[in-house]
């Protein structure tokens, strides 16, 4: 296309060398080109619209011999095609008209008026979730992350020391597009956006607009270009600052508990691990919210759950508050019902976008807020009425919106049909005559008859002559000298003529239609901007419903399920009594078996017992019930008492990374590596038999290692599944390790699982009772036992041995007990042999075999 436009021997249309001209500003981009009621694609792009839109490939005359490869869609179905095409990793270019077509002289100018990208598109998004664009800077050794989401106004900055804590931090973001400058070099970076289907896009402007200063005082100046350079990226996609926007927020780490991407996942957090679905997740037990921007903020803390003792207890009193104020808590959950993404709603009013359903949606969200801010008055709880007291019911704004909007407006703003009747008498009169057209025509055929005593006086009217007066033949005689008629048309049988009155009463409806719409449009525009006069106050508004809303869900839950208010401790210790896995105990159809966690001297506990038996279950169980207890919810146990945690590492399941080649080992090594590389002594590490999936005794040495070092090094509370059931015997070692197992019973009919965890190790796995019950042949099952029973017979040869990590006469040791191992195999070969009969050619070839055996 770029060279055919080039070519001076090719003379395209003037409206297509006024698509070149755009184009050539946006070549990465989609162009939605507008002419008439369509948008049409040319060229490459409309052979990738046509593709991924699945509309039919045509050809228009552009003024060469060729026609143009096009396609098109219609501009009021819009959204979903470029719902479809962003969501596919493409970016949009809107290119509209930006002149009144009746105005142009010649061609209509057009120019772009958005450019629409993974990060910046406002439509088809869930609206319980949040839509993240990011920019990236380097900085002094340290990563910048300045992030927002343009439909709510949120901002946020974050310092990372390593790009492993920078991608995790865009992975638990969700983060859809990246934005850097064209000098930032960073490989590891770009494939890690690639491998992401992240979308990734250049920004080299970082100059922060003096009308946006203000949002980012809270911010070291230090990393303020990072966010300039976001800022400036949204304005240019945008056209338009936005000055909705609520000041960015300086992410401190170590005011949150750190829940990496890799333990989210494998805790099934927000997502669950099979299907990648909310449905089973934590969040979906506890995100019972009654608006979208309440479950937006849940989500936010549980992704980042609190470590201050003070903000985590604030929470939980006002949880309590509403477990003891029922009828409070049910009135207001009601109010909620009819509140909307108010958040949403004050960003489109803010950047002139919204349309009077938007604003139909503001007023009934503002309905029932008075409600809200008398029953929080009256719960006699002291948080409650500071809320209260912060509330703004913006009760003008919902009576101005009460007298002037219909209930039910149509989408389109420049169509009419949305201002109440009595808000407007210069609109009352129009509508008047547009719609008693009728009854005006009676009036006046009546009127004219009396005039001129013609009683067979007609008024009509048609398309061609539009309004007339019909008198017979016969009856011209009898009209008046002063009669103002004027002739219009002659039929055969009577003459039509029109009146100064009817010519005025015909401009008047023939204009109306245009007027109302003209007027109602103009009406409309007053009172977005009135309501954007309010962004400010709205937006403190909507964070209060959210964080009511937020304390309502969590009381909710807490008293369905019978949760307890958690407590903390300062001598770092764990005590659970009867705890429940929060999601597991909800969807199981049988009784839920409870299971205490004791945690005081002893912070590293090692767990063994059957497949299938809980392992997993119980150390999730005790990662969801610190996760909900620092978020400042109750918690599925008697009694929690626990010390604060400053981060929680998993290792459980597994999974290979089949985008960038990754075994299941490696996979488990890299998040290994990770939990150890980053917990302190504060932290929760959970590791699900780590080693296996590589060769038994590799393994058993990785995971005895591992062990040894974070009892040694890092000094963290750490629960530690595994089937190696040689590691049991570290516990006369490691002083602050202690032995639990899951319980099951031998029956006749195989193995029973009872789910309780009790002090000891076990020795059995009956991993072939676990293939026995997902229906392996019996022959198969029988035969594993014999295999069993030969290869536990061989390794009680060769029972593992604690080595201490940091003890080099361990390793010495090691070498002895090899050195033993391979003189008991000689000792036992020579055993066999019987020297006497052999032959010299067999004597040499045992020396030969002794030899290797050495």
């Amino acid at each position: 296309m770029a060279k055919a436009k080039k070519d001076n021997e090719v003379k395209y249309s003037p409206m297509m060398e006024q698509y070149f001209e755009i184009k050539k500003e946006y070549q990465d981009a989609i162009v939605f080109y507008r002419v008439g009621d369509f948008y049409e694609m040319f060229f490459d792009d409309a052979y990738t619209g046509s593709k991924e839109l699945e509309l039919a490939l045509t050809g228009k005359d552009v003024g060469t011999e060729e026609r143009a490869p096009m396609c098109g869609i219609p501009f009021h179905a819009a959204d979903q095609y470029i719902e479809k095409l962003v969501s596919r990793g493409y970016k949009v270019a809107i290119a509209e008209q930006i002149e009144d077509p009746k105005q142009a002289q010649g061609l209509v100018k057009r120019g772009v008026i958005r450019l629409i990208t993974p990060g910046t598109i406002d439509t088809g998004l869930l609206e319980k979730e949040n839509n993240y664009i990011g920019a990236i800077g380097y900085q002094k050794r340290e990563y910048i992350l300045a992030y927002s989401d343009i439909t709510t106004g949120e901002g946020y900055v974050s310092v990372f020391k390593t790009f492993d804590l920078l991608a995790n931090e865009i992975l638990s973001l969700k983060i859809k597009e990246v934005i850097v400058s064209h000098t930032f070099n960073n490989v590891g970076l770009k494939d890690f956006i690639k491998n992401n289907e992240i979308s990734l896009s250049y920004e080299d402007k970082c100059d922060i607009p003096p009308s946006l200063t203000s949002i980012v005082k809270e911010i070291d100046p230090l990393y303020q270009s990072i966010v300039g350079m976001l800022l400036c990226y949204i304005i240019e996609t945008q056209k338009q600052e936005p000055s909705y926007f609520k000041p960015f927020h300086s992410y401190v780490k170590e005011k949150y508990l750190h829940i990496d991407a890799f333990t989210k996942r494998n805790l099934e957090v927000t997502e669950t691990l099979r299907l990648n679905n909310k449905s089973g997740s934590l969040l979906w037990l506890m995100d019972k919210c009654n608006t979208a921007m309440g479950s937006r903020m849940l989500h936010k803390w549980i992704d980042k759950p609190l470590v201050d003792k003070d903000r985590i207890n604030e929470r939980l009193d006002f949880v309590e508050a509403f477990n003891n104020n029922f009828i409070a808590k049910e009135d207001i959950k009601a109010s909620f019902k009819n509140v909307y993404d108010l958040e949403r709603i004050i960003t489109r009013i803010s950047s002139g976008s919204a349309n009077a359903k938007d604003l139909v949606w503001l007023r009934r969200s503002l309905k029932d807020i008075p409600l809200v801010k008398n029953t929080l008055n009256e719960m006699n709880v002291e948080r409650a009425k500071e809320f209260s007291l912060e509330i703004d019911p913006h009760e003008e704004l919902y009576n101005l919106l009460d007298q002037a909007l219909v209930e039910n407006p149509p989408l389109s703003v420049k169509e009419g049909g949305m201002i109440n009747p009595g808000f407007s008498p210069e609109l009352d009169e129009i509508r008047a005559i547009s719609t008693n057209g009728r009854d005006w025509i009676m009036n006046y055929e009546a009127d004219q008859r009396e005039k001129t005593g013609i009683k067979t006086l007609k008024v009509g009217y048609n398309r061609v002559t539009g309004y007339y007066i019909e008198i017979s033949k016969g009856a011209i005689k009898d009209l008046p000298e002063d009669c103002a008629y004027e002739r219009r048309a002659t039929l055969v049988n009577s003459e039509r003529f029109i009146s100064p009155e009817l010519k005025h009463y015909e401009q008047l409806v023939l204009n109306a239609k245009d007027q109302i719409e003209s007027l109602e449009y103009e009406l409309f525009t007053k009172l977005r901007y009135e309501a954007s006069m309010h962004v400010k106050s709205l937006q403190k508004l909507a964070d209060l419903i959210s964080e009511i809303d937020c304390y309502i869900s969590l009381s909710d839950i807490a008293v369905k399920y019978n949760y307890v208010r958690p407590t903390f401790n300062d001598n770092r210790s764990v005590n659970i009594v009867d705890g429940r896995h929060p999601v597991l105990e909800t969807l199981m159809t049988t009784d839920y078996i409870v299971n205490d966690v004791v945690i005081n001297k002893y912070n590293m506990i090692l767990i063994t017992g059957p497949n299938m038996s809980g392992k997993s279950t119980y150390m999730r169980m005790l990662a969801c019930i610190i996760i909900m207890a620092q978020m400042g919810s109750f918690v599925p146990a008697k009694v929690a008492d626990l010390m604060i945690f400053d981060s929680i590492f998993t290792r459980i399941g597994a999974s290979d990374d089949l985008v960038s080649g990754q075994s299941t080992f490696m996979v488990e090594m890299i998040e290994a590596n990770y939990a150890i590389s980053n917990a302190t002594k504060n932290s929760l590490v959970l590791f699900d038999e780590i080693g296996r999936g590589t060769a038994t005794f590799d393994g058993m040495a990785i995971a005895q290692a591992i062990l040894e070092y974070l009892h040694e090094k890092v000094g963290c509370i750490t629960l530690f599944s595994t089937h190696y059931h040689e590691l049991t015997s570290l516990d006369q070692k490691l002083k602050r390790l202690k032995n639990v197992h899951v319980e099951a019973k031998e029956t006749e009919n195989g193995v029973a699982f009872l789910h309780k965890v009790l002090d000891g190790p076990t020795d059995k796995s009956y991993g072939i009772n676990v293939a026995a019950l997902a229906g392996l042949p019996k022959s198969l099952t029988e035969r594993s036992k014999q295999i069993l029973n030969v290869l536990e017979e061989d390794n009680n040869h060769h029972k593992g041995i604690t080595l201490d990590l940091f003890n080099f006469d361990a390793f010495d040791e090691k070498e002895e007990v090899k050195e033993e191992s391979k003189a008991q195999k000689i000792k036992n070969r020579l055993d066999e042999v019987d020297i006497n009969k052999l032959t010299p050619l067999e004597a040499l070839n045992l020396l030969y075999e002794l030899k290797e055996m050495s």
